[in-house]
């Protein structure tokens, strides 16, 4: 089966990047970021196989500064993700963020935010266009609101909503845990957590599975479009740093 390479490139970014203040239900206290690399395969339609990998990685850099990384090696696209934040009370505060796509199938795409908490201030470029906004506290980076939902739903939260600043504009996400359920990852049955994108209006559909054995980490994606196409990362293997 062929499938246009533009729905192959806009559908392989959709599922690196589908992955907020919390609402509710916090627990009483506040786990610690665990250092890990997770690599993922993806697939799309029935069954077709994306000949590449994701792979993400979360590393101490020392005085509660992390590095959290998105690497993607295909035949559609490369992709090169990374954030520099503060691990403080139990929230990501960013700092510096960095995203760059080029593949031979697609128009090279960068965007970069960094941001000035004393200013209160963020100032980037997205498709070589400067941008600058006023931002409040717990407002988060695309790479970062994903490692807080992974954190907040470890944490014991089940709705989540975040304020993300992307591509010169500030836009809601919400998150909701609908139920609890067995799956097939990394070569193991594991017990998740399984989560929702919540969107009005829409008749795309986003879950996301997290195993309650590794971490709450992502062991699964699926999203189902409109037209009833599906896509899906499914975890390959993963190390935590002990």
């Amino acid at each position: 089966m062929t499938l246009p390479s533009n729905r192959l490139c806009s559908m392989l970014l959709v599922l690196i990047g589908a992955f907020a203040s919390p609402a509710a239900g916090a627990a009483d206290t506040t786990p610690e970021l665990v250092p890990f690399e997770a690599s993922y395969t993806a697939a799309m339609e029935k069954g077709l196989t994306l000949n590449g990998t994701a792979k993400r990685t979360l590393t101490a850099q020392g005085n509660d500064i992390w590095l959290y990384r998105t690497d993607v090696d295909s035949f559609i696209a490369d992709i090169d993700e990374s954030l520099i934040f503060r691990w403080q009370d139990g929230r990501v505060v960013p700092m510096r963020y960095r995203y760059s796509l080029s593949g031979f199938l697609v128009s090279d795409r960068k965007q970069s935010i960094d941001f000035d908490w004393e200013k209160g201030l963020a100032s980037g470029r997205y498709k070589g266009k400067p941008f600058e906004v006023a931002i409040d506290e717990g407002v988060l980076d695309p790479l970062g609101y994903q490692l807080q939902l992974h954190q907040d739903i470890r944490n014991g939260l089940r709705e989540m909503s975040y304020q993300v600043l992307d591509k010169g504009r500030i836009d809601e996400e919400r998150f909701a845990v609908i139920n609890g359920e067995s799956v097939r990852a990394g070569g193991q049955t594991q017990a998740t957590l399984k989560a929702e994108k919540v969107r009005e209006n829409s008749d795309r559909q986003t879950l996301i599975w997290f195993s309650k054995e590794q971490n709450y980490l992502m062991v699964r994606l699926r999203q189902v479009e409109p037209d009833g196409s599906t896509y899906e990362l499914r975890l390959k293997d993963a190390e935590f740093e002990r």
